[in-house]
């Protein structure tokens, strides 16, 4: 597919509610909950499902999802972990029996055992429950997505790609259900109507039942079954004993922002090491996007990698040394290893004494609560394997396990992978009113795009439309890390790529067309013109100030009446 990024779009600007999605129908669903009296939780569960039928090949029910929710009256964040774990008779040792081994790569992306237990339906329910309006029911939440499942929607430009690209796992003869999530065989075309039944009734039985509606009963067996058909050792009591954990955010200040995120196993730690670091720097007079930024960032980006891609795992099993790692002592010492005018080539991890695909999105309610949600069966469709008669694919967390038996992350049963999705906020430091809400989906490429979006708006002024516009860099690829290769964006000029080669640095790009979607897809809201320069004064209406990604299909919307 080729595709040209010549059009402009300006800021969203309004004052009642906001939403900003990859699928502009999933950003009218998240509106009109808002406008039927549901709070920012409410949409983003609704936009969730949403999403599930419009962007199968990213997200879905049979994933993940992370969650910060900002509750104005208290002006707290609170963050959301639902995120799956390894089933109870999935070990290392059974992987090694089965010719498994720290240089063999763990199960493929097709083996039943790369299935983690979804986490997703759990934290829809548990995100409305907790964090709700309590004026909408759950089936009221999730009406509109089976409405648009049952009668069928138009498929969009990207999503038909990414949707063609993945459709292989959905046509595989051994994938005994997968085109239920086809049209005549094969991956809808853009604009083309695709209906999902199974998919209407799964979301039903969810909104009527509850957790019990996906995790026991007709569902769980389904799930178990083509997990154990393809390998795997998931039980449908993997599946009962589920349970989403809501964890206190973790948080560092960065020039009188505090910016939050889930804390490990997800990777949103990488955001807040590399952000200490880059505080000490001039980054303004560097310029923009320059030779000099773009070397410091990916410097800086490859040291917060190399010490998340070790500790960062499930801290109800290990000892993840969070306060050392997030210490501006501890960012000071990495930043002084960083050359200004040589790349590394030998990156360490610090040490310490211890005992892509996906959707991002984000809501803001008139009362002043945001959420910050994201959702992902991890590469694309995950597995495809789609249980009988559900609608769905599940997700292939099990790959970011380790089988090397010294690594935090290693495979346990009941055990979280490192996970790589994570949504942001920030917060005024001094009174912790909510700034921004922002995301950006793409694996390894998550954490390197809230880094420069977030940059483009505190350093250089940028309001979240133009700060998701310009170009990106990323360094390593998006499902598997490799800090041996920066990747830069169409707009980087030919100068600056020769320079960051003069540096040592091996460059690849510039990426243009369809392939920029390897820079992230993300989705920002915030509150007032906080970073342009302007006094927002809060005797005039607040303001919502929003922007989606012109590499997806999304849009932010918001209302005023």
């Amino acid at each position: 597919m080729s595709v040209d990024f010549n059009s402009r779009r300006s800021c969203v600007v309004c004052t009642k509610g906001c939403v900003a999605s990859s699928q502009h129908l999933a950003s009218e669903i998240g509106i009109g909950i808002l406008k039927k009296g549901g709070n920012a939780a409410d949409a983003a569960v609704a936009m969730a499902a949403a999403l599930n039928v419009t962007e199968p090949c990213s997200t879905g029910i049979g994933g993940d999802a992370f969650c910060l929710f900002y509750d104005s009256k208290a002006n707290e964040v609170h963050s959301v972990n639902g995120s799956g774990r390894a089933p109870s008779k999935l070990t290392v040792e059974l992987l090694h029996s089965q010719g498994f081994s720290m240089t063999q790569p763990f199960p493929a992306q097709t083996h039943g055992h790369s299935v983690t237990v979804p986490g997703a339906p759990a934290a829809w329910i548990d995100t409305v429950e907790k964090f709700g309006s309590g004026k909408l029911s759950m089936l009221e939440i999730l009406d509109p997505a089976i409405e648009l499942a049952e009668t069928g929607y138009p498929v969009q430009e990207f999503t038909a790609s990414f949707w063609n690209k993945g459709s292989y796992l959905l046509t595989d003869p051994n994938n005994r259900y997968g085109t239920d999530m086809l049209l005549n065989g094969q991956a809808p075309k853009h604009g083309e109507i695709m209906r999902m039944p199974h998919l209407a009734n799964t979301l039903r039985e969810l909104g009527i039942q509850g957790k019990s509606g996906f995790y026991c009963g007709r569902i769980a067996k389904a799930i178990a079954d083509v997990v154990q058909y393809h390998g795997g050792v998931m039980t449908t009591e993997d599946l009962a004993s589920h349970v989403t954990t809501f964890e206190d955010p973790i948080s560092i200040d960065y020039k009188g922002y505090k910016v939050w995120e889930v804390p490990p196993n997800g990777q949103g730690i990488t955001t807040l090491i590399a952000l200490n670091i880059l505080e000490g720097m001039d980054l303004k007079g560097m310029g923009h996007n320059s030779a000099e930024y773009i070397h410091s960032l990916a410097e800086t980006l490859k040291l917060s990698f190399t010490d998340t891609t070790w500790f960062c795992a499930d801290t109800s099993q290990v000892e993840v040394p969070i306060t050392q790692l997030l210490s501006k002592e501890y960012a000071a010492k990495r930043r002084s290893l960083i050359k200004s005018d040589r790349a590394s080539s030998d990156v360490q991890r610090g040490s310490f004494s211890v005992g892509n695909d996906t959707v991002y999105f984000t809501t803001a309610d008139k009362e002043g609560n945001a959420c910050s949600f994201i959702n992902s069966n991890f590469m694309g469709f995950g597995t495809g394997f789609v249980p009988e008669g559900c609608g769905f694919t599940l997700q292939n967390r099990g790959c970011g396990f380790s089988l090397d038996p010294k690594h935090p992350n290693v495979l346990a049963p009941n055990k979280r992978p490192f996970h790589t999705i994570i949504p942001g906020m920030v917060t005024d430091t001094n009174s912790n009113e909510l700034l921004v809400s922002f995301g950006v989906m793409g694996g390894f490429m998550q954490p390197q795009g809230q880094v420069q979006t977030l940059l483009n708006m505190i350093e250089f002024g940028m309001d979240p439309q133009k700060a998701l516009d310009v170009p990106r860099l990323c360094v390593g690829g998006s499902y598997g890390y490799d800090s041996a290769i920066i990747a830069v964006e169409e707009g980087i000029s030919p100068d600056v790529v020769q320079k960051l080669k003069s540096f040592g640095h091996t460059v690849e790009g510039p990426v243009c067309g369809e392939n920029r979607s390897r820079f992230g897809r993300g989705q920002i809201i915030t509150r007032g013109p906080v970073f342009r320069g302007q006094e927002y004064r809060k005797e005039i209406i607040p303001t919502l100030w929003a922007g989606s990604d012109p590499r997806g299909d999304g849009m932010a919307i918001g209302y005023c009446t």
